[in-house]
């Protein structure tokens, strides 16, 4: 640390935050300097990053406006500030992130150490035996609308540090460059893809969601993942009063709850009757919870409510493998696995976690057939045949079970 700095950060400080940020990898911002730019000069630049954020003099460029689509066909925009950008911002939230994190509640789970959506399903499947009434619901674009005052005054109340509070103005209030090459302002929200976003909306929604039902309705349990959630209540009489008094709760934080998107829920199990105009599905963190089939530890089949991977996650999945292989053009089949392993191990470690029959049957099996098709496609001998190209495809498994991930997981072609 050197003197005469007006506020105390030190340079070891922007160094470990710059590792945290380089090891999340991302795309540049509106500079246009990727990492690999940025490494040729890290030291000089990180130096200067430091003397103008201890010095008083650092201000953010404005975010880069990126579209990209969303599952009901529109698109969602996400903000991504420069590596610079990013840095200081990791740099703030090193140092916010410890102080809030004590107060956060144990059924918040989205960005926080030691806790995943993993985390989250299983504590909902349990409770989901247990409870048989679920909210689910939907708030319209969190991240865009959060009150940047409240947002701020919330943020006094846990920290009083001066440079701090000064650079998460800062970066709440810098320009976003839209696609159309427009400067837009920002007077709420916080955008997706900022590195301080995360910390800065559980804090928002610690307030307004956590806290308040801890409070309110300490007899109705709920999972919280960022913005997907989910309530579980006794009666539909609960659920529906509870779903009255969020939606006041969030018009109070100057959010909304989407009425399409929201919804009560009863979690059947064996053969109880429905009650009349409420659904026995919905899906959480790209889980979906329904009435299905389970056997027991003692060998016994019954009717369960469980999660399982959901149409649409099966469906991206098998999209993006067709898209892999597609773009891939090649015809050697040990570099196609280097290509295909990374996307299906990520989705098997997470879709394989509960009920994995169901991942194999949407998924993973999918993944065996269209390699058959690739060697129908590219092998000579099994051109003409389908059947001929899974005998090959089986005997390449069998003298290379670790060539594909799902084979390394038992999963072999038929």
């Amino acid at each position: 640390m050197k003197e005469g700095k007006a506020f105390q950060i030190s340079q070891n400080e922007v160094l470990n935050a710059y590792k945290a940020v380089k090891a999340n990898k991302g795309a540049g911002g509106v500079d246009g300097i990727e990492f690999q730019e940025f490494d040729k000069d890290w030291k000089n630049r990180l130096y200067v990053l430091w003397n103008r954020m201890s010095s008083g003099s650092y201000y953010p460029k404005p975010i880069k406006g990126v579209e990209i689509p969303k599952k009901n066909g529109k698109k969602r925009l996400l903000g991504i500030p420069t590596i610079e950008d990013r840095v200081a911002q990791m740099v703030v939230r090193n140092r916010l992130e410890p102080m809030l994190e004590p107060m956060f509640h144990e059924d918040s789970y989205g960005y926080r150490p030691n806790k995943s959506a993993l985390d989250a399903i299983a504590t909902a499947r349990s409770r989901c035996f247990r409870m048989k009434w679920v909210i689910e619901f939907d708030i319209v674009g969190l991240f865009d609308n959060i009150n940047h005052e409240k947002l701020l005054e919330l943020i006094r109340k846990h920290c009083q540090e001066k440079w701090m509070l000064m650079y998460i103005d800062r970066c709440l209030k810098a320009p976003i460059l839209m696609p159309d090459k427009t400067l837009k302002e920002r007077n709420e929200g916080t955008p997706q893809g900022g590195v301080i976003s995360p910390v800065l909306a559980n804090l928002f929604m610690h307030y307004a969601f956590d806290g308040w039902m801890a409070g309110k309705f300490p007899n109705c349990p709920w999972e919280r993942y960022a913005d997907d959630r989910i309530i579980h209540c006794v009666s539909r009489k609960q659920a529906e009063f509870v779903l009255d008094m969020l939606k006041e709760q969030m018009k109070r934080y100057g959010l909304t709850i989407h009425p399409e998107k929201s919804k009560i829920v009863f979690c059947r199990r064996n053969n109880e009757l429905v009650p009349e105009g409420v659904e026995t599905s919905f899906v959480f963190l790209g889980y979906c919870f329904r009435p299905r089939l389970v056997k027991s530890t003692q060998g016994i089949y019954f009717m369960g409510f469980t999660p399982a991977v959901s149409a649409e996650a099966a469906r991206s999945f098998r999209e993006r493998i067709r898209t892999t292989i597609r773009k891939a053009g090649t015809t050697d089949i040990i570099k196609l696995s280097q290509m295909l392993n990374p996307v299906i191990r990520g989705w098997m470690n997470y879709f394989c976690k509960f009920t994995p029959s169901e991942a194999f049957q949407k998924g993973i099996n999918y993944v065996n057939q269209k390699l058959v098709r690739w060697i129908r496609k590219f092998k000579k001998k099994a051109r003409r045949s389908y059947r001929k190209a899974q005998t090959l495809l089986k005997r390449i498994a069998l003298s290379n079970p670790k060539m594909f991930y799902q084979w390394q997981a038992g999963y072999m072609p038929m």
